[in-house]
């Protein structure tokens, strides 16, 4: 099947002030058995599973004809991979959510893993010879879960996780990182908040010292879902700051957020710039907050669309300009007619209009989304990473994709049950260009986008 793009015009829009693209890629190909071989690395086969996977190092495997080893490609090179096994995980426990750090002292950088039932640390500065380095175990006396994010202030990492019980907020100090001797090292958290239990995310903007838990449960103050404010100045003693919570919004209108990005305000609405301004995904709709004073937090805008299953994720373009947002159920629902991206024009606050649909002819799922400069980088699920440029900001012009699950479908968004997902998130904030990207049970790959098709 060929690739192909085809725009809508303005006067035939299905949805008013939303005209769709759709994208049509032919996201695998037909597979025999093949082995392919890199170095003395064996890579298996296509039909066997994420257990048989083995570690690729040494070199960067370019992408030729389609494919990176046994994994199918588009303008994107395989530049290493960590199996599960390899970064502390024992048989069914898979991935989840990644993050990045890098210690201005020495200049190293960092990808900081979550996993099923920990979070490990790897030391991805020789982007050819990733180093587990060592993991910190999830809080005692909590489950085993599918759900494990992290965020990064100054030189701590802040983990929350869900379903698992009392878990709290993990902060674990980055500088024992420089410990690493050659042996994985079992690491012990620096502190501990307990003032909820499970969360879903916790979301910090690195210019101000304060996280927002959200997805929270109790016992404790949950902000009924939404964001949970915490004082982070001194990471020892995490202080409760305050809530926010868009009750116009969330499956129980309780304001519950499932994610969202903060900022310090740089856009055109100039009575913000300055402000520390918040966009959540609020299961049925967008919530734009003005969280600068966190004792009065002032809901500001509000963004629906149509075809609502679950608002899960977003980001911003730098401009401060276009929000853009995904769903991550109306795929499964049968809502669109492949994976949708929801671009939001947010150039007035107050007013988020919803001006495009990106669709593409792929069921799969999609999960994260992050934006540096005029790249967008999705992580969908079972169809592994997907590269878009967005330049002109309503429209998705497509880069490359990496496929981070060489057999099965690509559709749908893989096990629940077993964690087999496919690609659950990625940060592609290294100054290198360098994108780390995780995926289920599979484990953590280092891929880089090499140029930009014409």
């Amino acid at each position: 099947m060929a690739n192909r793009v085809v725009r809508s015009k303005a006067s035939n829009t299905i949805i008013p002030r939303a005209p769709i693209i759709i994208m049509n890629a032919a996201w695998r190909a037909t597979a025999g058995t093949v082995i392919f071989i890199l170095g003395s690395i064996g890579l298996g086969t296509a039909q066997n599973g994420p257990g048989d996977l083995e570690r690729i190092t040494g070199k960067t495997v370019p992408c030729i004809d389609g494919r990176a080893g046994i994994f199918e490609c588009r303008n994107v090179e395989l530049v290493s991979f960590l199996p599960v096994h390899e970064l502390g995980g024992s048989p069914g426990i898979g991935t989840n959510d990644v993050w990045g750090w890098t210690d201005e002292e020495n200049d190293r950088d960092y990808a900081i893993v979550g996993l099923h039932d920990r979070t490990s640390f790897v030391d991805v500065t020789d982007v050819h010879k990733p180093i587990w380095l060592g993991s910190l175990e999830r809080t005692e006396g909590t489950r085993r879960t599918l759900w494990r994010d992290i965020k990064v202030h100054g030189n701590f990492a802040y983990i929350v996780s869900d379903s698992s019980g009392r878990h709290g907020v993990q902060v674990f100090n980055l500088i024992e990182l420089r410990a690493f001797a050659g042996t994985p090292l079992k690491f012990e958290e620096f502190s501990h908040y307990d003032g909820i239990a499970s969360a879903h995310n916790i979301v910090i903007n690195e210019q101000h010292p304060f996280a927002y838990v959200v997805g929270a449960n109790g016992p404790g103050q949950t902000c009924g879902g939404g964001l949970h404010i915490l004082n982070i100045e001194d990471p020892r003693n995490l202080v409760f700051a305050g809530c926010f919570s868009d009750t116009r919004s969330g499956r129980a209108r309780t304001g519950y957020s499932h994610d969202a990005m903060c900022i310090t305000y740089h856009g055109p609405h100039g009575v913000y710039l300055g402000r520390e301004i918040c966009f959540s995904a609020n299961e049925t709709a967008l919530s734009i907050a003005d969280l600068t004073d966190k004792q009065a937090p002032v809901a500001i805008g509000f963004g629906e669309y149509p075809d609502t299953a679950y608002a899960h994720q977003g980001w911003i373009n730098d401009e401060h300009t276009y929000f853009y947002l995904n769903d991550e159920a109306d795929e499964v629902a049968g809502l669109t007619s492949g994976t949708r991206t929801l671009i939001f024009d947010v150039r007035e606050l107050d007013d988020p209009v919803l001006v495009g649909q990106y669709v593409t002819e792929s069921q799969a799922t999609d999960h994260n989304l992050y934006i540096r400069g005029n790249l967008m980088y999705q992580s969908n699920y079972r169809s592994g990473l997907h590269v878009y440029d967005v330049t002109s900001p309503t429209e998705l012009v497509p880069v490359g994709y990496f496929d981070t699950v060489p057999w099965g479908s690509n559709e749908g968004m893989g096990n629940l049950s077993t964690g087999a997902l496919g690609s659950w998130s990625n940060y592609p904030f290294f100054d290198n260009g360098v994108v780390v990207v995780t995926s289920g049970l599979e484990g953590l790959f280092l891929l880089k986008v090499p140029r930009v098709d014409e």
